[in-house]
């Protein structure tokens, strides 16, 4: 499992500073820090799919306040690790049995 960020507030300027340069698993939380959405992005795809998140209606997660994030080699690392969280954590934004 990959060490994740420190938990930080759901800001495009916190947004805005996380690396593009490898796929990335993030954990939008509430603040009470429960997890509510676990997802996975590209190389440089980071920072655009937090954002959608935040701004995009039909991608937004409504009491998401933190996040966290961590770096992976690879994308299919990325989805490996995922499922993996979703199904320890069953975040309520996530799709059942992903």
């Amino acid at each position: 499992m990959p060490k994740f960020s420190r938990t930080q507030k759901f800001t495009k300027t916190n947004i805005a500073n996380v690396p593009q340069n490898k796929a990335i698993i993030y954990k939008i939380k509430d603040k009470g820090g429960e997890n509510l959405y676990t997802g996975i992005a590209g190389r440089g795809r980071g920072q655009d799919r937090l954002i959608e998140h935040k701004d995009i209606k039909k991608e937004h997660i409504p009491e998401g306040t933190m996040f966290q994030f961590a770096q992976v080699k690879t994308k299919v690392r990325a989805h490996q690790i995922e499922k993996s969280i979703i199904k320890k954590e069953q975040p309520e934004y996530n799709e059942k049995h992903k």
